[in-house]
């Protein structure tokens, strides 16, 4: 079944979900590797916050007379690596879940449950994504946690596999990583295309036949939004994540029993609001530079973006 607009977007076969693929896994690659900063100061307050949870700025210079400015880039490894990987699921995955709902639907009760089916095509593609990014994610934590532990990338994974096998080493986090990336994904493109959606109209922006310049401005400004949003959404989760791949933490039991002991031990406000401001400053900051460097990339590649079109519109 044809799309709306297809002329104008399209097509969408899968040389257009590769392209989608590989702007994904760049745009996710370099925006998570510049921030990797931020992260380590993040991960830090949540891991430590007696010691760095005094302002994000002060904890960027704890941790510089401390340990040098090149703690700053503990992790950046695994981190462009691992981001590289969820985000060439993540992006395509959503285009093609998207699409493929689009198709079945048809085009009136797509455009009707446009935002479900958001949040469907997002779920679906970052449960694929995290299955992959899991390992690279515990490597990063550990690395920031205890910068001596390893090199990098490269020395750390045999190490993590003879310390803690596999399973355990890699995949301890594998449920909070889910509690954190789904609802996280679910929000970023389900407000992101919300976003998109009101600052057309108000606006009066087409952006099938947008210039590629606004429609970068468009995506950049729904970014912003939908980082913020998804970062409060999923920081809980994101702080037992970067709890629970510290050796020791909640216990010698089940992933399920830690979990709950680090909930329990460390409480709903701090669960909600250890490095929440700085997660947010990164995550706002990051979405819309995914967004930004997604639609860049897709026009390099020659892509049409898929967007969601009001068939009862003439355009």
């Amino acid at each position: 079944m044809a799309l709306s607009g297809e002329e104008a977007q399209g097509p969408f076969d899968l040389t257009y979900y590769v392209k989608s693929a590989v702007a994904g896994g760049i745009c996710c690659s370099i925006t998570h590797g510049s921030l990797c900063p931020v992260d380590v100061v993040k991960t830090r307050i949540q891991l430590d916050p007696s010691k760095y949870n005094k302002g994000m700025i002060q904890g960027f210079r704890t941790v510089i007379a401390e340990e040098g400015v090149g703690a700053l880039a503990t992790g950046l490894g695994p981190t462009a690596v691992g981001y590289f990987v969820q985000g060439w699921f993540k992006f395509g995955g959503v285009e093609f879940f998207k699409i493929q709902q689009v198709q079945y639907f048809g085009v009136q009760t797509a455009w009707d449950n446009r935002f479900p089916i958001y949040l469907t095509a997002a779920a679906c593609a970052e449960f694929i994504a995290d299955i992959f990014l899991c390992p690279l994610e515990a490597t990063r934590i550990k690395l920031v946690a205890n910068p001596s532990y390893a090199s990098g990338l490269i020395s750390a994974f045999p190490k993590i596999i003879k310390d803690e096998g596999f399973v355990r080493g890699f995949y301890s986090g594998f449920v909070p990583i889910l509690f954190k990336q789904v609802p996280y994904t679910m929000a970023k493109f389900a407000v992101q295309g919300a976003a998109q959606e009101s600052i057309c109209q108000r606006t009066g922006i087409e952006l099938a036949v947008a210039s590629d310049s606004t429609k970068l401005a468009v995506s950049l400004g729904s970014g912003v939004i939908a980082g913020v949003a998804a970062a409060i959404i999923s920081h809980p989760a994101d702080t037992l994540l970067s709890m629970v791949n510290k050796p020791g933490a909640g216990g010698s039991g089940s992933i399920a029993s830690r979990l709950a002991n680090l909930a329990s031990e460390t409480g709903p406000v701090k669960l909600m609001t250890n490095g929440l401001l700085p997660r947010c400053i990164m995550i706002g900051t990051l979405t819309a530079g995914q967004f930004g460097v997604f639609d860049i990339v897709m026009q390099a590649t020659g892509a049409k973006k898929f967007h969601f079109e009001d068939p009862t519109e003439s355009h």
